[in-house]
């Protein structure tokens, strides 16, 4: 026997042109909080249980394909005939002997919760159609839900086809539906096209009513309400999911002096008794640890940072840092970089694409670029690894408990042997073997003196 959830279709129409974004992108894969507005609506039908049957329209599809990869049901609309077209594109995917719940593309703050709770008062109550509403205080560009003086819902109308009286009425439709699938396509090819020319599934609330079928409502919280067809109203669903998001994670532990201050995307996780200060964000799918410090004004993307680490006024993307790392103020790790633990990186330092071993020092004003430093090596103000020659990039390689001089010029590729010195100032254009001196400009290569001058 199916679960309730499981007894139900889900399709999500992606198909919208989205003009008024003013945008080459399709509107439904401009982001929100690191995930595009399709993938939140498809993540949002997956987590509540169902399998989500996706409806795109050229020239978008190639694109949509891209971001939803395999996960879903693609249906194609080769013309963009509005949203009760699109749905009748999905019939031969739907099985007839589910449900049918149905979700705009651009409407992408419906939460699990809330899907669940229309198909179980669908279900429950064994209307023709159930639907999401919202009373909202700003309802441009909304369908209005209208009602009888009993409170039974009548019709939704779009904004450009309603009377004046109806453009008064706070209750808006959220573009979130179940159906019952035999009585939806029996009347879904038969609806009459609007007066812009397009086939709207809203048609099916009145006609339902005039069938005397029963149609539901439930009542979500303004927020989820949120449809996106400017760039406005994008960074309005943003302010809202962030919110969402912060909260989650204060309940979970983490601290925020100054919530409103702190942008965290969707995928990225953070471990209890973390700090997050002001002006920082964190992207993509980064993991924080437990009881790090992270900002103020400092950027953690698509990277892991363990336990009990600082990143202060910095930036740090597609890499990895271990535990009791600490990194800045004004200092960038770049893409392909992993610090062990105990790395301290100090002020105006740049790493790229660098294995930095236990203990390692990068003080201040140094450059760190496709090297492999070993453990316990101090690299001192100003050095850098010259790591490109105007055609390639070579790697350098520097052993344990070595000391790189201030303002060393380490011309890869070249090896520094564990326990070596280079002497500040010096030119290394040639390997130094373990436990040996390099001086000078080009650089002497000596073995230490260990008696006493």
């Amino acid at each position: 026997m199916l679960t309730p959830m499981a007894a139900y279709a889900g399709v999500v129409l992606a198909a919208g042109r989205g003009t008024r974004m003013k945008s080459k992108v399709p509107k439904v894969l401009h982001g929100i909080c690191g995930r595009e507005m399709v993938r939140l609506a498809v993540d949002c039908a997956a987590d509540a249980g169902l399998s989500p049957i996706v409806v795109v329209t050229p020239p978008s599809c190639d694109a949509i394909r891209e971001v939803l990869g395999d996960d879903v049901i693609y249906v194609e609309q080769k013309e963009p005939l509005g949203s009760g077209h699109a749905l009748l594109q999905a019939r031969s995917a739907v099985r007839p002997d589910l449900g049918l719940f149905v979700i705009n593309g651009d409407v992408p703050l419906v939460t699990p919760r809330s899907v669940r709770s229309l198909i179980t008062a669908h279900r429950e109550h064994g209307a023709a159609i159930a639907i999401l509403t919202a009373t909202v205080s700003k309802s441009d560009g909304l369908g209005r839900v209208l009602r009888s003086d009993e409170g039974i819902v009548t019709a939704v109308v779009e904004e450009w086809e309603a009377e004046q009286a109806a453009r008064s009425v706070s209750e808006i439709n959220v573009g979130a539906y179940c159906f019952s699938v035999h009585w939806m396509w029996e009347n879904l090819s038969g609806l009459p096209a609007s007066s812009n020319g397009e086939v709207a599934l809203t048609g099916l609330i009145g006609l339902a009513v005039s069938q005397g079928r029963m149609v539901e409502t439930v009542t979500v919280d303004a927020g989820e309400a949120l449809s996106v067809n400017t760039r406005v109203q994008l960074a309005e669903a943003e302010a809202v999911l962030r919110q969402r998001i912060r909260e989650q994670w204060m309940l979970a532990g983490v601290s925020m002096p100054d919530p409103s201050a702190v942008y965290v995307d969707t995928d990225a996780e953070i471990g209890e008794d973390t700090t997050i200060y002001p002006n920082t964000h964190v992207r993509g799918r980064s993991r924080i640890g437990r009881e790090c410090e992270i900002g103020p004004n400092s950027v953690v993307a698509d990277s892991t940072v363990g336990d009990g680490c600082r990143v202060v006024s910095s930036v740090v993307e597609g890499s990895t840092i271990d535990d009791r790392v600490a990194i800045g103020p004004f200092s960038r790790v770049r893409e392909g970089s992993r610090l062990m633990d105990g790395v301290y990186i100090g002020n105006y330092a740049e790493i790229k694409d660098s294995l930095l071993d236990r203990g390692t020092k990068v003080s201040h004003f140094s450059y760190v670029g496709d090297a492999q430093v070993g453990s316990n090596v101090n690299i001192g103000a100003g050095a850098v690894t010259c790591n490109f020659d105007g055609v390639e990039k070579s790697r350098t390689i520097i052993g344990d408990d070595a000391f790189i001089g201030s303002d060393s010029m380490l011309v890869a590729p070249v090896n520094i042997g564990a326990g070596a010195t280079t002497g500040a100032g010096s030119v290394i254009t040639r390997d130094v073997p373990p436990d040996h001196q390099a001086i000078g400009v080009p650089a002497r290569v000596r073995r230490k003196r260990t008696d006493p001058a």
